[in-house]
């Protein structure tokens, strides 16, 4: 995992994340995708947006905050907030344990932390490769979704980074109370 951690976090990446740039999967080209795992689901994100990743420590919990947000990290003096994808996409809580790992992500100018089972591997892939997410139900893990890739017999889900740390304004008055 180190190997991916190295080059995952190198100075040379950008914050453009192309690969999840649209979810028409008209991209073309080659991209690298991490994935990795939440319970038997594989999920992506473009590895152009991923800093670090690390295994999970201690977090501070912050009051009135969304049940997905599950406290912040001081990585190296920047606070980091922490993401419960498992939580964020209605399977409920991780029982978080030294063997879950944080992917660290940008989005836009800031680091968000993705709370996730396992890595899994480094994905080459052509954007046309990335199907559009079917429609048919309303599912809070749809709406997350940037497309699907089918890698060997694996169905990998790919992460629109933006519209998960979205919040509909009907959420923000769900905020969990203070602990």
């Amino acid at each position: 995992m180190s190997e991916i951690a190295a080059s995952a976090s190198s100075p040379q990446h950008s914050s453009v994340d192309p690969l999840l740039a649209s979810t028409s999967a008209t991209t073309a080209g080659p991209a690298q995708l991490i994935s990795f795992a939440i319970g038997a689901d594989q999920y992506g994100v473009d590895i152009m947006a991923v800093r670090e990743i690390k295994g999970w420590t201690a977090i501070t919990h912050l009051p009135r905050q969304p049940d997905y947000v599950r406290g912040v990290l001081n990585l190296r003096g920047v606070i980091v907030p922490i993401i419960d994808l498992r939580c964020r996409f209605g399977q409920g809580m991780t029982e978080a344990t030294p063997l879950h790992i944080v992917i660290i992500v940008q989005v836009a100018s800031k680091l968000v932390g993705l709370l996730a089972d396992r890595v899994l591997d480094i994905v080459a892939l052509d954007g046309l490769q990335i199907q559009p997410v079917p429609r048919v139900v309303q599912s809070s893990r749809v709406e997350f979704l940037a497309g699907l890739v089918t890698v060997d017999s694996a169905m990998i889900a790919l992460i629109d980074l933006p519209h998960l740390l979205a919040m509909p304004a009907s959420a923000a008055d769900g905020a969990r109370p203070t602990h």
